[in-house]
C-alpha cells in the first residue's frame, strides 16, 4: 500500500528566478537554504515547512503541492493506475525525486521522496 505521510513542499513557478529570490527572500525574511539554478527553496515557520520556486517560464501561474511518499515511483505508476494523467515526469533533483501527475478532476498533485522531510520529522518523533 502506498502512504502519504505527509505535505513536503510546496511550489510556485516565475520565469524570472533571480528577482523572484529576491522578492521572496525580502518578503518572508530568510535567505533560501537550498538552490540549483533551476529551483529555489526556503523552510518557514514553526514546522519548518518546504516552500520551492521553480524557473519555468512556460508553465501557468499557480501552485503544486507535493506530497512525501516512501516510494515515489509505485505512488506514480498507481496515480496513472487509477486515470490520473502524468503532469511532469518523475525527475531527480539531486537528493530527492519528483513528479507530478493531474488527477481526473483536473487538480495537480504532486508527490516526492525527500530526505529533508524525513530528516525533520523523524528528528520530532
Amino acid at each position: 500500500m502506498t502512504t502519504f505521510r505527509g505535505l513536503a513542499t510546496i511550489r510556485y513557478h516565475a520565469d524570472d528566478l533571480a528577482a523572484a529570490r529576491d522578492w521572496y527572500t525580502e518578503v518572508l525574511g530568510v535567505e533560501p537554504y537550498f538552490e540549483r539554478p533551476e529551483y529555489i527553496e526556503f523552510r518557514l515557520g514553526d514546522y519548518l515547512q518546504e516552500f520551492g520556486i521553480s524557473r519555468t517560464p512556460s508553465a501557468p501561474a499557480g501552485v503544486v503541492a507535493y506530497w512525501h511518499v516512501d516510494d515515489v515511483d509505485a505512488v506514480m505508476a498507481r496515480l496513472l493506475e487509477l486515470g490520473a494523467k502524468e503532469h511532469e515526469p518523475l525527475r531527480n533533483y539531486g537528493d530527492f525525486r519528483a513528479g507530478a501527475a493531474l488527477d481526473p478532476f483536473g487538480n495537480i498533485l504532486g508527490v516526492m521522496h525527500n530526505p529533508h522531510y524525513l530528516e525533520l520529522h523523524t528528528e520530532r518523533e
